[in-house]
Order: structure tokens, then C-alpha cells, then sequence
């Protein structure tokens, strides 16, 4: 890490992580910075309101304001307002965890979400929302990159990575480049991406892209996600249609947010070969 802003935002980003609180200690060697330095951008930090120390143990953590800050932008772009209603429905219909991703840039990020699993077995990760999503290993991931070339869904894997590096990646996950084609490939011809003992040990999800008005410029995309045990090929596809017309609600209703407004003026201005 070279820049003030860089250190400080991998710090910002390791305490999302950890709502609890971490010692100096601990966030200067997951950031491979000196502890003298983490603790200076903590207490600068501090100072402008988005950490505070807690006194029992000494530990960092995150204040509510960067939170905050987050829906604040989601709510005033339009984002959340357009998708909650279709996701609970999705949830409610479904049973299973429901995530809508996205597009950001050159990344797919995690921004809205619906449980519709109440009791027994379910999957809930809890943290997910403003995650990254990793594209290779995931259903929304490889919706997307099955929405573009294989040429441009190479160049996105191979800036991001093949292999999570994260813990409790699933066996399943691709672990080369033919297979995760040939993953795009059944994608395509199926009408939906799947992931199962992927992206999360002992959990499976199925995904589409969400388009613009339906039919224009992907979006982001809508996936649904369980126990892999109870999310198998055939309850996936009896959910199939389900997923496709929320997907097709979402894009209809993405005129009313000024994001992705926004994002489809930058797709437009791009040239044809580099849009998804």
C-alpha cells in the first residue's frame, strides 16, 4: 500500500468486517501496516467520526455514520426503493434468501437482500451487503459473466481472480478457465446460473442478470440462494420462471432510480465491444 487514503480504507474495510471491534494489533497485521501507523489513521478516524474506541477492552471499531452514510446513498439513488418490494415478494414466494447485485464500475457488489426461509435449515450470511461479488465462484457472478463474450468474461475473472480468496469456499467452486466456460456456456443455454457447493461450502444459488426495461443493458442481477440440500436442479428449475419475471419486474421498475439511470448513460457511452 502506498497512499495515506489506501491505508485508511483497507482499515475502514477490515472493521466492516468485524462490528465487535479489533485491537491495533490485529488491524495492523491484517493490513501489513505498522501499528504505529494504524493507530494515527485510527485516531484520525475518530476524530471525524467514523470509529470510536471501545473503552472496555481498547478495541476500534466502526461507528453507525459510515453505515449510514451507505443507505443514505441507496435511498436517495433510488436503489433500494425499486427492489425491496420485488425481493420480498421473491423471498415470501420462494422460501430461500434472496440478493440482488449490482453493477459498479468493473465490479458486482451485493447491495440488496430479502430472507424468505423463517425457520429450519436456511442460509443467512448476514454481512453480505456491499460485499464484491466474486464472479467465478458465485451464481450472480457467473450470471453476469454469461450475459458478455468469453473473451470479456475471461479479462473480468482474470482481474478479480478464479479462486476466492476467502475461507469456506465450496469444493464445487471452478478451479480452471475451460470449466468455468463451459459453466457459462450451460448458463446461457439454461436461462440461469447456478452455484452449488461454490462460492460457500453447503450452499447453492441460482441467478439471472437483471436488463434495463427488461431487454437493454444489464443491470446487476437477482439471485436466489439456500441450503444446498434443499436447493437442488429440480427445485431450481421450478423456480426458474419465478426468478426470470422478478428479474423482468426489476429492470421495468429501474427507470425510477437515478443509479441506474446513471449507469446505463455510461454503458451507452462505452463502445459496443466493451459493454456487458
Amino acid at each position: 500500500m502506498s497512499s495515506v487514503l489506501e491505508k485508511s480504507l483497507a482499515i475502514v474495510e477490515l472493521l466492516v468486517g468485524h462490528p465487535a471491534g479489533l485491537p491495533v494489533s490485529a488491524i495492523a497485521a491484517a493490513t501489513d501496516q505498522p501499528a504505529s501507523g494504524v493507530h494515527r489513521t485510527l485516531q484520525e478516524l475518530a476524530r471525524l467520526g467514523y470509529v470510536r474506541q471501545l473503552q472496555s477492552q481498547g478495541d476500534y471499531a466502526l461507528t453507525i455514520r459510515l453505515p449510514a452514510l451507505g443507505l443514505g446513498f441507496l435511498g436517495r439513488a433510488g436503489i433500494t426503493d425499486v427492489a425491496q418490494p420485488v425481493l420480498d415478494q421473491l423471498a415470501h414466494d420462494s422460501g430461500e434468501l434472496i440478493r440482488m447485485s449490482v453493477i459498479d464500475g468493473d465490479n458486482l457488489t451485493w447491495v440488496a437482500v430479502a430472507q424468505g426461509a423463517t425457520r429450519g435449515l436456511r442460509y443467512d450470511p448476514g454481512q453480505e451487503q456491499g460485499v464484491v461479488v466474486h464472479l467465478a465462484s458465485s451464481a450472480g457472478g457467473k450470471a453476469w459473466l454469461a450475459s458478455m463474450s468469453d473473451e470479456e468474461a475471461l479479462v473480468r475473472v482474470g482481474a478479480q481472480g478464479l479462486m476466492r480468496q476467502a475461507d469456506g469456499q465450496g469444493q464445487n467452486a471452478p478451479r480452471s478457465l475451460a470449466l468455468l466456460l463451459e459453466q457459462l456456456a450451460e448458463a446461457r443455454a439454461r436461462g440461469y446460473a447456478t452455484a452449488v457447493d461454490s462460492y460457500i461450502a453447503g450452499m447453492a444459488a441460482m441467478a439471472v442478470p437483471v436488463r434495463y426495461h427488461g431487454d437493454g443493458a444489464v443491470l446487476g442481477c437477482l439471485s436466489i440462494a439456500g441450503p444446498a440440500v434443499r436447493m437442488t436442479a429440480e427445485r431450481m428449475s421450478e423456480l426458474a420462471p419465478r426468478l426470470q419475471q422478478a428479474a423482468q419486474e426489476l429492470g421495468a421498475t429501474a427507470p425510477g432510480s437515478k443509479f441506474f439511470q446513471a449507469n446505463v448513460r455510461a454503458l451507452d457511452a462505452l463502445p459496443e465491444r466493451k459493454r456487458a
